[in-house]
């Protein structure tokens, strides 16, 4: 009898006995063999990140050692600011993808929750206020991509597929394919959230806060541990009683959330809605959580490290500019580093997994 049919076994006895939380306790815990490995504990959570930033800080010291110009304070914080956008979406994207699921809808649904927020500032909404409206948008498109994944029964990439190209087009409808602008750019909300209290700029106080809330939330709650558990077994996962279809709801509107997050930001220190920002921001995001240990196949996943993901390829963007690499190869140069880091990455954890 393998594990996954024990482990529902387990289930089974614990409803006939009324075994609660602890019957879903112990189905947790023998759910898969690597199911004690999905547990919160503090010092496997800094192994499991280790890697990821071990490659970005060689990544720095190998631009920053011939260039030292690129480690100037100055220049970090602006090549940290640049990966936020990014950053907060793949905070979001993490729970998607540990679950199975993947958005494809987030470029989208920055572009469209921009133009939200810009049209309403424009019109005379206070531009504090305009900010919660764009959040809600954003949490409304990703309960919208779950509940079509859920009752067309089809899989999270192809529908959020299409509402990806569905949200940008609402978004350039919006604005009828122009920049929006003639905004009151001498509003606390553009000075502020689009400037640099403290010497550091806002996008990165609040990307440090949503690191910390999303970490604590994916290793410490129950919605953590039943969008973990659902990624390592969906069946087994159903079969207890988790609620995978309230989960999924919750996770891609959770995504929604934090794009909308940094639709606000973007909105903010830019000071104009562009229907065409965002394009490519999907693929970037899904890279910087890959490169930074949550795998396509669910089961795990690490808010810090798709941070660190989105910062390598910060870097190296930063990085070729000093290198003076022509523009027609950035792409190029960002695929290999992204393919580096992932095996760099990962051989650096069937190491620790040999030692242990």
């Amino acid at each position: 009898m393998t594990e996954t049919e024990r482990a529902v076994d387990d289930a089974e006895r614990a409803r006939e006995q009324g075994g609660g939380q602890s019957g879903l306790a112990r189905w947790w815990r023998r759910l898969t063999p690597s199911a004690r490995a999905l547990e919160p504990v503090p010092r496997r959570w800094v192994r499991d990140e280790f890697g990821v930033l071990l490659v970005l800080g060689l990544l720095i010291a190998g631009i920053g050692i011939p260039y030292p110009d690129f480690l100037d304070t100055n220049n970090l914080l602006s090549t940290a600011h640049n990966s936020v956008y990014i950053s907060l979406m793949a905070c979001g994207m993490v729970f998607a993808l540990s679950m199975r699921e993947v958005d494809l809808s987030v470029g989208g649904t920055y572009a469209m929750c921009l133009v939200v927020g810009a049209l309403l500032i424009r019109d005379g909404t206070p531009p504090w206020l305009a900010v919660p409206v764009m959040l809600v948008t954003g949490i409304a498109l990703g309960v919208f991509n779950a509940l079509v994944t859920t009752l067309l029964a089809l899989p999270s990439f192809i529908v959020t597929l299409g509402t990806l190209m569905l949200f940008r087009g609402v978004g350039l409808a919006l604005a009828d394919g122009k920049q929006i602008t003639d905004l009151p750019l001498d509003d606390s909300f553009f000075t502020f959230a689009g400037g640099d209290p403290g010497g550091v700029p806002f996008a990165l106080w609040v990307l440090l806060a949503v690191i910390v809330v999303l970490s604590v939330v994916l290793s410490r709650t129950r919605f953590g541990a039943r969008v973990r558990a659902i990624g390592s077994n969906p069946d087994a996962a159903a079969f207890s009683g988790i609620p995978v279809v309230r989960t999924r709801i919750q996770a891609l509107a959770l995504s929604g959330l934090t794009t909308a997050c940094a639709a606000a930001l973007a909105l903010a220190f830019y000071g104009a809605g562009d229907p065409t920002l965002g394009q490519g921001y999907e693929l970037q995001a899904i890279a910087a959580c890959i490169i930074g240990g949550t795998p396509l196949a669910g089961g795990r996943g690490s808010v810090v490290g798709a941070v660190a993901g989105a910062m390598i390829l910060s870097v190296v963007a930063s990085g070729l500019v000093f290198f003076e690499v022509p523009i027609n190869w950035t792409s190029f140069a960002t695929g290999g580093v992204i393919l580096v880091a992932v095996a760099a990455d990962s051989a650096l954890r069937r190491t620790g997994r040999r030692r242990r």
